[in-house]
Parts: C-alpha cells; sequence; structure tokens
C-alpha cells in the first residue's frame, strides 16, 4: 500500500470522538448527503413515444435512488453507511425508508419533516439510451437550507467518509470534513457546471477523491479529449477517479494516470440509472475495508457493471400496501403526491414504537 492509499484507507482512529450518543461503535462510514428519489423505471422501449402516442413494455420497476444508491452500494461493500436527507409523509420518502431498513441502512443523520421531499422520476429506456421526467417537490416551509443541516451532521456524527455533490457553498462543507476528520468524495452534475463552474472547480481542489463520469469531466474542463481532460482535472486534484462505462474507469494519482478496466464484467443492460452512483459508493466501501485505490476503483467497476443489469438504481423494490396489479399502478402518481404515511424507522432501522420526536431524528 503506499502513502496515497493509506492516506485514503481505514477510518480516522477516534473520528467519533465528541459524536452525539458518544460511542464509537455508533460511529458510520459513510454518511451520502443529498435529495432522495422514487423511480418509476420503463424497461427498453423501441423508440420514444410520439405526441399523443402510447407505447408499452413489458418490464417496468420501482426503484428509488440518489443518496440512498451509495448508501446501498456502501454497505454492500461490508461499509456502514447511512444517508443525511429529508424524510417526508409521501411515498417516495417511504419507499426509500423501506429499502434502508432493509439493507441496514444508517438513517440517524435524516430528518423528518410533514409534506412531500422525495423528487420523482419517470424513466423510459430505449436504443441504449435513457430520457427521464423528474418532478422535485419544494423545501418544506420554514426548513434551513440543507447545507446548513449537514455542517451539523458532521459535528455531530463524524463519518470516516462523507459523499456529496460540488456546487455553491459546498467548498465550506468540505473543509468542515477535514477539520472533523471526515474524508470527502465528491461527485458533480452537469447542472452544477452550469450553474458554478468555479464553485465545482474550487470542491475538486478539497476532494479527497473526485468522482466525476467522462461527459461531466469533459463538460467542466472544455477539452477534446479525454486526455486532455484528465490532465487538466488533475492540476485540481491529488485523486481523481473518472468512470468510463464499459472501459471502465480512469484513475489519476498526483498526475500519473491508468485505465482500470479489472472489475467490469459483461452483462445484459437494461437500464443505466444509478451505475456512477453505485460505483462511488462500492469505491468508498472497498477504502473502508483497507482495500488500495486500485482495488477500490476495481470494486467501483464491478459494482457498476451490476447495476445496469437492473431496472432501477437499486434495483427493484418492494412497496408496501401497493400490489403490481394494473389498477395499484395506475393510481401510483396519485399516491406519490399525496402523503402516503412512511413506515417509522429508529436510528437503527427497527420499527418505532410509539410517537415519533423529530428532535431526536435530526442528527
Amino acid at each position: 500500500m503506499d502513502a496515497c492509499d493509506a492516506d485514503l484507507g481505514t477510518a480516522v482512529d477516534g473520528a467519533a470522538d465528541g459524536a452525539v450518543d458518544g460511542a464509537a461503535n455508533d460511529a458510520v462510514d459513510l454518511i451520502a448527503f443529498g435529495q432522495l428519489f422514487l423511480e418509476l423505471v420503463f424497461g427498453h422501449v423501441p423508440r420514444l413515444p410520439g405526441p399523443g402516442e402510447e407505447i408499452f413494455t413489458d418490464e417496468f420497476a420501482i426503484s428509488c435512488g440518489g443518496s440512498v444508491t451509495i448508501a446501498t452500494a456502501a454497505r454492500a461493500a461490508g461499509a456502514r453507511a447511512g444517508i443525511s436527507s429529508l424524510l417526508g409523509d409521501d411515498l417516495g420518502s417511504r419507499v426509500a425508508e423501506q429499502h434502508c431498513i432493509a439493507r441496514g441502512i444508517d438513517l440517524r443523520a435524516s430528518r423528518r419533516v410533514t409534506g412531500s421531499t422525495a423528487g420523482i422520476t419517470v424513466v423510459l429506456n430505449f436504443s441504449g439510451e435513457r430520457s427521464f421526467v423528474s418532478h422535485v417537490p419544494s423545501r418544506p416551509g420554514g426548513e434551513p437550507p440543507e447545507l446548513d443541516r449537514w455542517h451539523r451532521v458532521l459535528d455531530e456524527h463524524r463519518p470516516s467518509w462523507c459523499y456529496v455533490h460540488a456546487g455553491p457553498g459546498v467548498a465550506d462543507l468540505l473543509r468542515h470534513a477535514h477539520d472533523v476528520g471526515t474524508r470527502v468524495a465528491l461527485d458533480l452534475s452537469f447542472g452544477s457546471i452550469e450553474k458554478d463552474r468555479e464553485a465545482v472547480v474550487d470542491c475538486a481542489g478539497l476532494a479527497d477523491v473526485f468522482l466525476p463520469n467522462e461527459a461531466e469531466l469533459a463538460r467542466l474542463t472544455g477539452a477534446r479529449d479525454v486526455d486532455a481532460s484528465l490532465e487538466i482535472a488533475s492540476a485540481w486534484c491529488r485523486t481523481l477517479v473518472v468512470t468510463r462505462g464499459p472501459a471502465g474507469a480512469s484513475l489519476v494519482r498526483d498526475g500519473h494516470a491508468q485505465l482500470v478496466a479489472e472489475g467490469v464484467h459483461e452483462v445484459e443492460v437494461r437500464d443505466r440509472t444509478g451505475a456512477g452512483d453505485s460505483f462511488a459508493g462500492a469505491l468508498v466501501g472497498a477504502l473502508v475495508a483497507g482495500s488500495t485505490l486500485l482495488d477500490a476503483v476495481a470494486a467501483g467497476n464491478a459494482a457498476g457493471s451490476d447495476a445496469v443489469g437492473r431496472l432501477g438504481a437499486v434495483g427493484e423494490v418492494e412497496v408496501e400496501g401497493l400490489s403490481r396489479s394494473p389498477g395499484a399502478l395506475s393510481g401510483l402518481v396519485a399516491t406519490v403526491l399525496g402523503g402516503a404515511g412512511p413506515a417509522r424507522a429508529s436510528s437503527r432501522g427497527a420499527p418505532l414504537e410509539g410517537p415519533y420526536d423529530v428532535k431526536e431524528n435530526l442528527r
């Protein structure tokens, strides 16, 4: 294990000191910050429908995505993973919560609120591509900005790692993470580049691992080919990992680049939604377990390959009280927007007894 691997490996000793509820064995290895999504995923269709046209597919799944995807992959790799999101009383929050309970994902860093909080995404797969229609609810009234809450989460939980998207104001969060001994896995999106490119670059310089995909990196750098993109971005950050689909991932450490194809395996591609997030979660999970960075990238490749072979970011999930019958599915959107009551969960994912204490779930 070289010096860089040692820097990125196992948890910092005493990282949980001062965390709420105190004991080090209550600490999590990774907290994924970000929005939750309910996914309605349609399998391959021959083409997108025209105006007024209806087309059919034999494949359909209900899934969930966003921060829960990263935590799911890290948990599958053996890490103690949690999410820091708003959990409302809508169906999307309920589905994500039930999934987290089933997978052993920690919810203590999430906050319970009234109203709809989960985004809703409809995914159409066609000709090896995807199209999306998404809705993100307005933020519940009186709720502080998520960045403010995430600073408190870092102070209270002090995870070994956090996962977050780059954007305006995030650089201060990354500095705070380093102050409390938390390493940072940083992702980005086209939207964050368009909103504030310089803020993204600033965040990249503070990340322990920067995790764009090839298209995002090209947009961020403005370079014409991947080699030029890697050269430009490697000047911003010490460790850069760029996912490149079936080719694997490019790993750049201290200016030295290599293409890592280990871990990639052939699968029937059903849906590429969540492949990059699964890669990121598995990579961090492997680092937590003591893997070298090279082996962690290979683990990420394997998780990304697995992800494209299923429908939905975490695969199909069972929705309590909702059957797969046509009548039930026809009322799904109304249920999503109408605020179906969520299953309650304790800090360790077990069902809660008695009233739900919002203050206890600020952590």
